[in-house]
């Protein structure tokens, strides 16, 4: 399994000229989509231990998916100050 991740590149990548504040503008928001895809990941997995009686590695990935929508959280806060 193999996740590169290249944010500048690939969601900035023809916009033209863009402020350093318009590009980290879309950089929060693509931080946000990307980690709503991690939680609905790891909820997914969550369900599949569950289904496995693995009682600890659901509660373990459950809080992970709140602690990355607790990321978002600060970047929606981020995107307001921008």
């Amino acid at each position: 399994m193999n996740h590169h991740h290249h944010h500048e590149d690939i969601h900035i990548e023809g916009q033209g000229k863009l402020s350093e504040r318009e590009k980290l503008g879309k950089l929060l928001e693509y931080w946000i989509k990307h980690n709503e895809e991690h939680v609905k990941t790891y909820l997914e997995w969550s369900k599949k231990a569950d289904s496995n009686s693995l009682e600890d590695v659901v509660g373990l990935l459950k809080e992970a998916s709140e602690i990355t929508m607790s990321i978002n959280e600060l970047f929606e806060k981020a995107i307001k100050k921008l």
